[in-house]
């Protein structure tokens, strides 16, 4: 191959053989992630059929959106892809925490307590719980919360849940993927054995799935062992790198019913929220989702497997099974967390002049610097990296809406590593 095109864009030789190198051990690797995509697309490509999605789901609506077509063909679609009795799926919508909170103060009422069973949730979380104090937290609406923080290998604390079980907890909030841990993400079946332990414990707990940066990434959703919602993000995996904004709530009607009506107002529900024209987007970036969550998750390995190869700890590990997208790097110092991010920076295709730094991010306690090109602002399914200016000083690596720029974005982080001097061939 000629290799002028990777020098052009600042990736010397000697990366690009090292690449080359690793990237020959992780075949069998590739080729089982490659299987999972196709189980996946068909079972999106079945749902689509199924609800008969047809040119008029793609029209635009405004206003109301009373009786819009497309809007709730795609939430039938999400839906029949999750295994739920009904999905919520809005660009009203902002973000994944905007989900999150939708789901939680939906179905909480005051002197209800929200429960976490595998420790402290990610960072911006902690305001809309109250754990940090913030404005219309659910600890000013009289909900509180308790949590038992996961054992020190990353495992589910059973006894510690059980010893911790009270009967103001009226919902388990459980978070599949690590946040800015360095603890193993959580498998479905994982997630699965703990719904069933908590619901043997109180048979009408409500247990809800931080599904952020999961989905797809296995054959089966924690939908499919009794999750009472699925939560997430239009602009992480199930938006193929397509929708501009939006998220998702899959789950019981009965859920489903209370979100809605607390995205919008009681008695309105799902009735209204127009689709403003996104519904092409939308769909589209569903049924691409399959195959860029695969890319996303070979270059996750990919990036473990580099930075294996030069002795830093990275979770999880190039030879262990994935369930999210996000590859934490411990890189030990502020300096090489800046390197590392610059070097993602310098491989993308919008904003690659930038260079980021560490800045006063809202939702955070501490510093963080993100490095993200992309198309839509803050997709995390596109090529990005990011992490709190603190100890370990982990970088959380995700994204790629191609296995090739995944691979890409990789090999310049390692190379301005090279440069800094912060590492050596």
């Amino acid at each position: 191959m000629n290799h002028n095109v990777y020098a052009e864009i600042g990736v010397s030789d000697e990366v690009y053989q090292l690449g080359e190198e690793i990237l020959a051990t992780l075949k069998d690797r590739f080729d089982a992630i490659d299987q999972t995509a196709e189980f996946n697309q068909a079972k999106v490509l079945a749902a689509m059929q199924k609800n008969r999605v047809n040119a008029s789901c793609f029209a635009a609506t405004s206003g109301y959106g009373y009786n819009d077509v497309g809007r709730d063909t795609l939430e039938r679609v999400y839906a029949d892809t999750f295994h739920t009795e009904a999905a919520l799926v809005r660009p009203q919508i902002t973000c994944g925490t905007h989900a999150l909170a939708v789901a939680l103060s939906a179905n909480l009422l005051p002197g209800d307590e929200l429960f976490s069973p595998v420790g402290r949730p990610y960072d911006t979380l902690e305001e809309v719980i109250g754990i940090r104090e913030s404005a219309c937290s659910l600890a000013e609406f009289g909900i509180t919360y308790s949590e038992t923080p996961l054992l020190p290998d990353g495992s589910i604390d059973f006894e510690g849940i059980r010893n911790a079980m009270n009967p103001r907890i009226k919902l388990a909030t459980i978070q599949r993927s690590k946040g800015y841990a360095t603890r193993p993400t959580l498998s479905v079946a994982q997630i699965g054995e703990l719904i069933r332990f908590l619901k043997s414990l109180k048979p009408d707990i409500v247990c809800m799935v931080d599904n952020c940066y999961g989905e797809f990434t296995e054959r089966v959703e924690p939908s499919d062992f009794d999750a009472d919602m699925v939560v997430g993000s239009l602009i992480k995996n199930p938006g193929g790198g397509l929708a501009p904004i939006g998220g998702y709530i899959c789950g019981t009607q009965r859920c489903i019913d209370r979100c809605a009506y607390r995205l919008s107002a009681p008695g309105l529900g799902q009735e209204v929220g127009a689709n403003l024209g996104l519904m092409p987007q939308l769909y589209q970036g569903f049924f691409l989702a399959p195959t860029v969550t695969a890319s996303a998750t070979k270059g996750a390995i990919f990036a473990a497997a580099m930075y294996e190869r030069f002795g830093f700890r990275v979770v999880p590990s190039s030879s262990e099974d994935r369930h999210d997208i996000i590859q934490a790097v411990e890189l030990g110092s502020e300096e090489a967390m800046v390197a590392f991010c610059s070097g993602i920076q310098a491989a993308a295709p919008v904003d690659a002049y930038v260079t980021p730094i560490p800045w006063e991010m809202p939702g955070y306690d501490s510093q963080v610097i993100m490095a993200a090109g992309a198309f839509v602002q803050g997709s995390s399914i596109e090529l990005s990296a990011d992490g709190p200016i603190r100890p370990p000083y982990a970088v959380y690596f995700q994204g790629g809406l191609t296995w090739c720029h995944s691979k890409l974005g990789v090999l310049m982080s390692v190379q301005k590593m090279l440069d800094a001097k912060l590492i050596s061939l």
